[in-house]
Formats: C-alpha cells, structure tokens, sequence
C-alpha cells in the first residue's frame, strides 16, 4: 500500500466512525480497525484525534467549495457581460452540496458529520465552519446583493442563512420525504430537488427584499 493510499484510507474510515460516533465517541484504534492499519500509522500521518478530525473535514469541505467558486465565478464572468439570475446564483450555491450528500456512501457520511460540526458550540468547530465555509459564504452573500441590489446586507445574510438552513437539511438521502408523501417524493433523486430548492430560496430572498415603490403621479 503506498503512502498515499493509506492516508486516503485512513480519512474514509475517519469520516465513517466520526459520522457513526461523534467526534468524542469516536476512538483512534476503531479507525484504525475500520482502515485495516496500525494504529500507530494514524499518528505518523495525523498526529492526533483532532488533526485526523480537520484533516476529513478538510477534504471534502474544500472540494466542494471548490466547486461553488468555480461556478460562481463562472457565472460572473460572462463574455457577454450579462448578469447571473438569482436562480443561477443559487443553484450554483446548492448543486455541489446537494450532488456530493448524494453520492454513497461518503456523501451521507460527510453530510452528518457537516451538520453536527455546524450546528456544534465548542470552540473548534466554530473554528473549522469559519476557515472553511465562511469566505465562500461572504462571496456568495455579496453576490447575492448584486443579483438582488435592493437586498440590505442584513437581509442578505439572513437569507443566505436560512437557505443554508434548508441546504443542511436535503443534503443527505433518509427517505423522509418518501415515507412523509407515500412514495411522490424521491430525497435521492437531486434534479428533482433542485427543482425545488432553487425556486423556494429565491422566493425567500426576494421577499426579504424591499418593495419596489411605484412611480408618484
């Protein structure tokens, strides 16, 4: 086994027992186990339980806003200069997350683990959601106050917040949503959710938006 495929392996069973067990549940010898290494080989690589934890949540963290910069850069960098639509911009925001929760069994794994550091008060984990996630938040609340230019800043972040909100939620496949509507609807299918997703935030984040005022006669 090379260097690098021990270390690839080492993070899966990472985000495997971190996702199954919590952070404080979790055990470097059942990673290990779940790894099929010695256990001393996860200190070589990681040194710690913590630096093995931020190096998962690292991983895949970064690869997916990865993915969201790309498209929203690409979204404003038209040849023709014209401007993204708000449902541009939102599906640009959701389409990545929503794609990787899906794809199994690493998605639904990270997704829990995203989640429970998100949704964590401890010092480390408001630490890894803002190294993380928050400069692709701020690029994508600035974004927003230029799709939707009457959109205060305040209202900007709190529309990007409840639709991270709703992004959390959808972003594992657990068959709710089948057993809430008997069967209609499919958590697992993304385009059908994408569908849907895009169309509720917009219609969130424009309602926070002032009323345009009509012309005085």
């Amino acid at each position: 086994m090379t260097e690098q495929n021990a270390r690839s392996q080492i993070l899966d069973a990472a985000e495997k027992v971190f996702a199954l067990q919590g952070f404080d549940g979790a055990s470097m010898r059942e990673i290990a186990k779940q790894a099929g290494v010695a256990q001393a080989l996860l200190h070589y690589h990681f040194d710690s339980k913590r630096k093995l934890f931020e190096s998962m949540f690292s991983r895949r963290s970064e690869a997916i806003n990865r993915e969201r910069l790309t498209r929203l850069d690409e979204l404003f960098n038209d040849d023709e200069g014209a401007a993204p639509t708000l449902p541009e911009l939102i599906d640009a925001l959701f389409r990545p997350t929503v794609s990787f929760g899906h794809e199994q069994p690493g998605g639904n794994l990270f997704s829990r683990v995203l989640v429970s550091t998100n949704n964590a008060d401890d010092q480390a984990s408001r630490d890894l959601i803002s190294s993380f996630y928050d400069p692709t938040a701020k690029r994508f609340i600035s974004a927003i106050q230029r799709v939707v230019p009457s959109l205060k800043e305040e209202e900007a972040v709190w529309g990007y917040m409840f639709a991270i909100g709703v992004g959390m939620t959808m972003m594992a496949t657990t068959g709710r949503a089948g057993r809430l509507s008997g069967g209609q609807c499919d958590d697992s299918d993304v385009e059908a959710m994408m569908a849907r997703i895009v169309p509720f935030i917009c219609a969130g984040i424009n309602a926070l938006a002032p009323a345009t005022e009509s012309p005085s006669r």
